[in-house]
């Protein structure tokens, strides 16, 4: 059985590809492999640093200035095409999986009573008209683009919500400011939003160390879509709508593969991308599997610089293995795909983390991709049933034609609503403070219904989870109901 030493720095498992794609950006890889990275282009990508917005315009519509025109937008019942979701769950019957049944749309502010607008008062950030937000997250840097998609989730939920709704007779503004890349462009991000905004929603950086101390400082309300750093977390006024505490993982997983894949379950190799965000992430997953049943008889990380992945392919072979786990960027993934191919290695299971559930893996892994896994603490993009992942890809298209549905775009778009159904609820009694305080006492926040109920106050792991496959290129559940559902397990490694 494998051992794991002890880590500090704790950080989000899908947070985690932030760092290793910054780090691969330092080594010896092809400039088509950074520029590819989360759909970035080669050539490079121009962004301002401070872009002060109002959603899309919606033209010469009725819809109030700023806004996307509703009635412009896809009607709810026709399904946005892309990644698939496949005909449904291949399995059935686990106990512990997360119920079923369609959510019901809710309008841009929820389904909770409204706060009493008495006493309102305009503040920092907010005007007799607008109520300033803002999203701080790399847009430009090392790997262009790489979390553009945050940043359009926020702005797809804001449009949405001017051409609906108002808080107290306020639209909303975003300003969309980009880190760079750097902790001193994040620190930048948040010194300008604690000036400007009033709360700062769905942000995405790999150094967001850099701005945590400055937002707390201040005490702006941070709903990001993630955090990454110890730093961040542990921001007082620091929330993320993906909530995760790296010493935890859901019992659901290893419950799901020992009962599915018995034999496959006992001789598991675990490797990862060697930066520390994905070594402290693998290694509580394998301490977290071999205490939830599972064996895991190899943990072994990977150089960004290495390009012969022949050696960990022999490295499996010598120790029978048959379940593969893999934390890293999707190119990498390829990489040792494309070498257990080449190897005539096929392990029964071949798993990764959720941030492949794209379909730029789709198309880039065509030929070794087919029959991988992915843990997903998400519903899938195309599901007709969820009608707020329906909105949420209308309102992408709207306001960021051509932004491809991401997982971190999700929970930018969740982040959004959780500010906006807070604020509404608080009514007149809305200040910095008390936003803040409100969101301590928020434990199973679902986004509505297209993610797993997060823990945003008590920042920690969800312990619901679902394992979808690709097949055929499309994206198919193959865990039974919602989410499989469970305790948590604490790995003792973070």
């Amino acid at each position: 059985m494998a051992t794991y030493p002890h880590r500090r720095a704790p950080v989000a498992v899908g947070a985690a590809v932030a760092a290793l794609l910054l780090a691969a950006c330092g080594s010896n890889l092809s400039p088509d492999d950074v520029a590819l990275a989360q759909g970035g282009t080669q050539s490079s990508v121009t962004t301002p640093e401070l872009d002060s917005t109002s959603p899309a315009s919606g033209g010469a519509s009725n819809a109030p200035p700023g806004t996307v025109d509703p009635t412009s937008a896809t009607s709810p019942d026709q399904a946005p095409g892309g990644t698939g979701s496949g005909p449904g769950p291949e399995t059935a019957g686990d106990p512990e999986a997360g119920g079923g049944g369609e959510q019901e749309p809710a309008p841009a502010t929820g389904d909770g009573d409204a706060g009493d607008c008495a006493g309102f008062a305009n503040q920092r950030g907010i005007t007799d008209d607008t109520i300033t937000l803002a999203n701080v997250s790399d847009i430009s840097g090392p790997v262009p683009g790489i979390f553009k998609p945050a940043q359009d989730g926020a702005a797809a939920f804001v449009s949405y919500f001017n051409a609906t709704s108002d808080l107290c007779g306020r639209k909303l503004e975003l300003i969309k400011l980009d880190t760079r890349a750097e902790a001193s462009g994040d620190q930048q991000g948040y010194a300008t939003a604690c000036d400007r905004a009033f709360a700062v929603v769905g942000s995405m950086s790999s150094q967001d160390q850099g701005g945590a101390a400055t937002a707390g400082a201040c005490g702006i309300p941070d709903i990001r879509s993630a955090g990454v750093t110890p730093q961040r977390i542990g921001c007082g006024s620091c929330f993320a709508a993906y909530s995760v505490k790296v010493d935890r993982i859901a019992a659901s997983q290893p419950r799901f593969w020992t009962t599915r894949e018995r034999s496959a379950s006992q001789h598991v190799a675990v490797f990862y991308v060697n930066v520390e965000a994905a070594k402290v992430n693998a290694e509580s997953f394998a301490a977290g599997f071999d205490k939830g049943g599972m064996n895991v008889d190899l943990v072994q990380g990977i150089d960004t610089s290495a390009f012969n992945y022949v050696p960990f392919v022999q490295q499996m072979k010598d120790k029978g293995i048959e379940f593969v786990m893999y934390f890293g960027p999707y190119q990498f993934a390829i990489r040792l795909q494309q070498a257990m191919k080449q190897q005539s290695f096929t392990p029964k299971v071949y798993l990764q983390d959720p941030t492949i559930y794209t379909d730029t893996y789709v198309e880039q892994a065509a030929g070794v991709g087919e029959g991988s896994y992915v843990f997903s603490p998400i519903e899938l993009f195309d599901s007709t049933r969820i009608p707020e992942m329906v909105l949420y890809r209308q309102w992408l298209n709207q306001t960021s034609p051509g932004s491809i549905p991401d997982y971190y775009g999700l929970f930018a778009w969740s982040a959004t609503r959780l500010f906006v159904e807070q604020a509404t609820e608080l009514g007149g009694k809305l200040t910095r403070e008390s936003l803040v305080a409100a969101l301590r006492g928020v434990r199973e926040w679902d986004g509505n219904g297209v993610h797993a109920p997060m823990d945003v106050g008590g920042k920690t792991t969800s312990g619901c989870v679902k394992m979808i496959r690709l097949s055929g290129s499309r994206w198919t559940q193959v865990s039974s109901g919602d989410f499989l559902c469970g305790p948590l397990i604490s790995t003792g490694v973070g």
